[in-house]
């Protein structure tokens, strides 16, 4: 691999470099040697491309982060040890249910915020896996007679259906389905940031409201195609159709450089069960100041060697780290650091007494005459 990259600018154009050339590769295969390619999805490839060339650069660049690139390092390092398989496959499995397809993690915010968010998630997750397998021409369907439709992937025929049957309804329809989950999900966002002054004051509307008009155009663009077909006999059909391209082209093209990057980024919370464990129960890591339990063995090892890549010097003067110490006496050691006392004395249970003589009592002692005597010699009370 190193001896590859050198053949390349950087490692994010060699990654892109790959991945366009499987796609190509793919999309050669899918519309059998471009044999049956449709032209007036050209548009939605070319932005599909950028699409995906954006993504690899954002995400290359993510993972050469320290923080990042320690716990995928941390991660395969944990995949490849047969003692933690089970514990792995169930981080994984539990992250996979838990955080990706039931997205607990905002529901625990609020069930209306749960409602949105998973709307929005799998709206777009399935308007993109749809608009990108029929634009690469991985799947089409083909009429073998009046009452008979074949779906075919890869060139491969799969299976058959009637085109008035619900399985022909269900693939047909399913961007329009996809595309109404978005329209109810992105209309509940708008008007919670509408209605929630809190968010007035910390949203940034480039940041946090574009998106979402972005996707409610799309969104709606999409739903007024069917409509005009199906109940308007075609009115404006073409007009529509390019102003829905033109809002997808944008959306593509916007997806990996705007706040919705985080939507193939979340897959990496399986890492975190996997790697560190919220509880102690195993791997654990005692505290060099009180001899409690406070955090695992992996996970100080990664945060000492991403601060050691970023050249923050957390070592104290008698060789151990900061990391080994829990937040409560990490606390401790930066109060007596800062009143010149001995770092002994954070095994002592009670309360660090912070008048070392240097400093003036506060309130809870009354000053001494002495201290006003100044004061009176320049006759100021």
């Amino acid at each position: 691999m190193n001896q590859l990259e050198r053949s390349f600018y950087s490692k994010s154009s060699m990654y892109s470099f790959i991945i366009v050339t499987v796609l190509f590769s793919l999309m050669w295969l899918g519309t059998g040697h471009f044999s049956h390619m449709d032209w007036m999805l050209f548009g939605y490839m070319v932005s599909s491309f950028i699409f995906f060339i954006g993504i690899t650069v954002r995400l290359t660049s993510w993972m050469m982060r320290p923080a990042t690139h320690e716990v995928i390092k941390r991660s395969f390092q944990n995949m490849k040890t047969k003692k933690r398989q089970k514990r792995n496959w169930k981080a994984i499995t539990k992250t996979l249910v838990d955080n990706i397809i039931l997205q607990k993690f905002i529901f625990k915010r609020g069930i209306y915020r749960g409602i949105q968010h998973w709307l929005i998630a799998w709206g777009c997750i399935g308007s993109l896996a749809i608009t990108f397998t029929l634009t690469f021409g991985w799947m089409h369907f083909k009429l073998i007679d009046a009452t008979t439709y074949q779906m075919v992937i890869f060139g491969l025929p799969v299976l058959k259906m009637a085109p008035d049957g619900f399985l022909a309804t269900m693939f047909f329809e399913g961007l329009n389905i996809t595309a109404s989950m978005l329209f109810v999900g992105v209309s509940m966002a708008l008007i919670r940031r509408i209605k929630n002054h809190d968010l007035k004051v910390t949203q940034r509307p480039e940041f946090d409201l574009f998106p979402l008009y972005l996707l409610l155009a799309m969104t709606v663009t999409g739903l007024f195609l069917t409509v005009s077909y199906k109940l308007l006999g075609g009115w404006m059909h073409p007009q529509l159709a390019l102003i829905h391209q033109i809002t997808v082209v944008v959306f593509l093209i916007y997806f990996p450089f705007g706040k919705l990057f985080h939507l193939p980024v979340r897959p990496m919370a399986a890492a975190v069960p996997m790697n560190y464990q919220e509880t102690p129960q195993m791997d654990t890591k005692t505290c060099l100041g009180c001899d409690e339990l406070y955090s695992n063995d992996e996970q100080i090892a990664d945060v000492k060697a991403m601060l050691e890549v970023q050249a923050f010097d957390f070592q104290n003067d008698e060789g151990d780290w900061l990391a080994d110490y829990c937040p409560a006496c990490r606390r401790k050691l930066r109060v007596m650091s800062q009143l010149n006392l001995p770092k002994q004395s954070i095994n002592k249970p009670a309360p660090i007494e912070t008048n070392n003589g240097i400093h003036m009592p506060g309130f809870g002692r009354e000053r001494s005459k002495e201290f006003y005597e100044p004061a009176k010699a320049k006759g100021e009370l």
